[in-house]
């Protein structure tokens, strides 16, 4: 890859990244929240069900200690519970509490507004590669990033 290439693509990561950051700490101060707690619920509420506190900490790259902290405070403001696991009462999950987090939904709509925009720009095609650079960049940043 050329290097002017490589400066061009290294900005607009930096810039959306930059973006990201900024929305979700003026959404997470509209949630009563800190953005790492924010972006944890974010975690859970994409789980199929309720996890493990373990779990969240490798989702999210925080120790177990930080995460706990994480589940407390999200805990007391309403966002979710701690369960027993129905196959191994020593385990404790954490599972959303829906109506909480559903009342911030509205939150989201510009963001989700502005993604339709955005890809409604390209062809079908193209839209494959885009989401095969994404898949990849998730997958890489992860294991390179996140997962050190």
């Amino acid at each position: 890859m050329e290097p002017e290439a490589l400066e061009r693509f290294t900005w607009y990561m930096r810039e959306i990244s930059a973006m990201t950051v900024m929305f979700h700490s003026r959404v997470a101060g509209e949630m009563g929240l800190s953005a790492t707690d924010e972006k944890c619920l974010d975690f859970a509420s994409r789980a199929n069900g309720p996890l493990t506190a373990g779990r969240l900490a490798e989702l999210s790259g925080l120790s177990t200690g930080a995460v706990t902290g994480v589940i407390d405070r999200l805990e007391r403001a309403g966002f979710v519970r701690r369960v027993r696991d129905p196959h191994d009462r020593r385990k404790v999950l954490v599972e959303l509490t829906p109506a909480e987090f559903q009342k911030y939904g509205h939150l989201f709509e510009a963001a989700r507004d502005s993604l339709v925009e955005v890809l409604s720009h390209f062809r079908d095609d193209e839209l494959q590669v885009i989401e095969r650079y994404l898949k990849l960049q998730v997958e890489t940043f992860r294991k390179r990033v996140i997962d050190t």
